[in-house]
């Protein structure tokens, strides 16, 4: 079997509403769908968390043609230079296009034996996968501390969730404070809580903020401030755990901090890296799971390794009941009681959606790729929050 072609589609996922965060408005994401053709007929699909990386998985896709999938070593030596060059660039471009890549060549191994991806990272060790739902500010919704805590309730009625993670980024710590306690009254004892800042804090507005809200049973606060050093200075005044984007384990080591890692395949060079990657956490004590914001394709990534890992047991974040469209058949996912279930076809498990894929590459090409720093009154200008 033999690549004949790969193809690259990028595409808008919005969010129903705007949600705030550090760089202002986040009215969804970008990303881009990989289809690598092979001469049997197979496809397998891949994504990239984003689509400044096209032009680049294009040119990896050329060299790829005449290639065997399932020689994904190959695969990589064909297409990126030695790992220990690659480590020491300022370039992480070429490591995002090629684990883009990578993810569709294990969705083909899926497809060629005829088996799901957790079977051949060696089983499952759970088949029902957790996901936090996912609350914040959102223009023309939840704005105060009570309509964040309101919202949660009614997630917990409707979809039986009791696993929450959220931004409560509006530059005022206060704010912060105020909708903690308003969650925990609201949600009671037991339900999980956790929390991300996007580096939002200074250290000493992040040290009253952790001193406040510590007594209302924070599961963990990713990325209060903006290094791992920063944070390692707060974990001298709080117990809250800490978790970061950062793929750093080095680092986190060194520093003691983050206490998890919260990152994406593609970001770590693909399947293969990363359970190279979650085994080192596991050896060195530091957690691992997955972020928020993807299409079906990566999604169903996830799904498969938190099945096969036994090191990923927090739940991954989620911002599936906020997506208004996806790539994929029957998309976006959805939790149910906090969990979604592993897909069972092979390889990855879904098929794309003809129709929607060329709907939201319409939508970007119309539109552009939506930005995160988007200012709804000033477009094409960064809309900030103050630094507290």
């Amino acid at each position: 079997m033999k690549i004949t072609k790969l193809r690259v589609t990028p595409v808008n996922i919005p969010l129903e509403k705007p949600l705030w965060w550090t760089g202002g408005h986040y009215p969804g994401t970008s990303k881009a769908i990989i289809e690598v053709e092979t001469d049997e007929g197979l496809i397998g699909l891949g994504e990239s968390p984003s689509v400044e990386v096209v032009q680049t998985i294009e040119a990896m896709g050329e060299r790829l043609v005449g290639q065997d999938p399932l020689d994904i070593a190959a695969c990589e030596a064909k297409t990126l230079p030695p790992w220990q060059i690659v480590q020491n660039t300022d370039d992480s471009s070429v490591v995002k296009a090629f684990g883009a890549i990578e993810i569709a060549l294990w969705d083909l191994r899926g497809k060629v034996f005829g088996e799901p991806l957790y079977k051949l990272l060696g089983g499952a060790v759970r088949k029902d996968i957790p996901f936090t739902e996912y609350f914040g500010f959102r223009d023309g919704g939840e704005m105060s501390a009570h309509d964040v805590a309101d919202y949660c309730l009614l997630m917990r009625e409707q979809h039986g969730s009791t696993m929450f993670e959220g931004k409560l980024i509006r530059g005022d710590p206060q704010l912060e404070i105020e909708t903690v306690k308003a969650l925990r009254t609201a949600l009671g004892p037991r339900d999980m809580i956790r929390l991300d800042s996007n580096m939002q804090w200074s250290v000493p507005t992040a040290i009253h903020v952790l001193r406040e809200i510590e007594p209302f049973n924070i599961r963990n606060y990713e990325d209060p401030v903006a290094t791992f050093e920063e944070m390692a200075v707060l974990r001298k005044h709080s117990a809250i755990p800490f978790s970061s984007h950062i793929p750093d384990i080095r680092r986190a080591v060194r520093a003691g901090v983050p206490d998890f890692i919260v990152t994406n395949f593609a970001v770590l060079g693909g399947i293969n890296r990363a359970v190279r990657f979650i085994g080192a956490c596991e050896a060195m004590g530091v957690g691992f799971w997955c972020y928020s914001g993807d299409a079906g394709v990566a999604t169903a990534a996830y799904l498969h390794m938190s099945a096969a890992m036994p090191w990923i047991t927090e739940p991954s974040q989620s911002l599936f009941r906020w997506q208004v469209g996806d790539v994929i058949e029957n998309g976006p996912f959805r939790q149910k009681n906090n969990v979604v279930a592993v897909p069972e076809g092979p390889g990855l498990g879904v098929t794309l959606d003809r129709d929607a894929l060329a709907f939201w590459n319409n939508h970007l090409v119309e539109h552009g790729p939506l930005d995160h720093f988007f200012d709804p009154a000033k477009p094409g200008r960064f809309r900030r929050l103050p630094l507290a």
